[in-house]
């Protein structure tokens, strides 16, 4: 595989409205007690991980999971890795939302699926796409390819990104989790992306940290006598 940057998405630990059962959106809502446990554990399985860059949503609990994990750095925040905006959905029991008649769209045909006074599905996947692409690029262009960076978001989010890297529709995306927490690791190439880890809440994040690269070592030419045999693209024509 050929070396390029590496991009661990951090979803933000626990929050009150997710032990509740309601949809925060992009309302206020901080960590629980939970949530800052699950902060401070992910810090601990970070800290081998040498970090080129932290960008962040700017929600507060993407910042309190941040300061807790990682308390020496220094987040960037980046409005492309906000929240979906689900409009007057926000702050209100799932329970109630799953009786509405958007809730089977938003879970079979999300693609389709836009909130009242709120955002697209679609435009919440196309802009955080969009975001960790061109921090990806800039991250490898301003660190090199054995970098490692990482952002902090939503679940929603990390789903419509991993979908994107797993080639497929949005419509699919429902399939796919990240709990609290959760670290996602993607890997893009020239060809293609790579799902190196999904929704990995206890291994071995220091494995995900590219070996260096081996200068190659020049080789020695041969002696007259040692002519090749034969041809081919490594023979010296004489």
């Amino acid at each position: 595989m050929v070396t390029v940057a590496t991009l661990l998405l951090l979803r933000h630990g626990r929050t009150t409205a997710n032990a509740d059962g309601g949809l925060a959106g992009r309302q206020p809502v901080e960590l629980d007690e939970t949530g800052r446990a699950q902060a401070t554990a992910v810090g601990e399985r970070l800290k081998p991980v040498p970090l080129a860059a932290v960008v962040t949503s700017p929600l507060i609990r993407c910042r309190q999971t941040l300061e807790l994990a990682l308390p020496e750095a220094a987040p960037v925040v980046e409005d492309g890795l906000i929240e979906c905006g689900y409009g007057s959905w926000e702050g209100q029991p799932l329970k109630k939302l799953a009786k509405e008649p958007l809730w089977p769209v938003v879970q079979q045909h999300p693609s389709a699926a836009v909130f009242p006074e709120g955002e697209a599905m679609a435009a919440m996947a196309a802009r955080a796409v969009a975001s960790v692409r061109a921090w990806d690029a800039r991250v490898t262009a301003e660190h090199g390819a054995e970098a490692v960076w990482l952002a902090c978001t939503h679940g929603d989010v990390i789903k419509a990104i991993v979908a994107d890297a797993l080639g497929v529709h949005l419509d699919l995306f429902q399939r796919i989790v990240a709990d609290p927490a959760s670290v996602t690791a993607i890997r893009y190439t020239p060809l293609r992306p790579f799902l190196m880890r999904l929704n990995d809440t206890g291994g071995d994040l220091a494995a995900l940290v590219p070996p260096p690269r081996k200068r190659r070592r020049r080789a020695a030419r041969p002696a007259d006598s040692d002519a090749a045999v034969g041809g081919g693209a490594g023979a010296t024509a004489r």
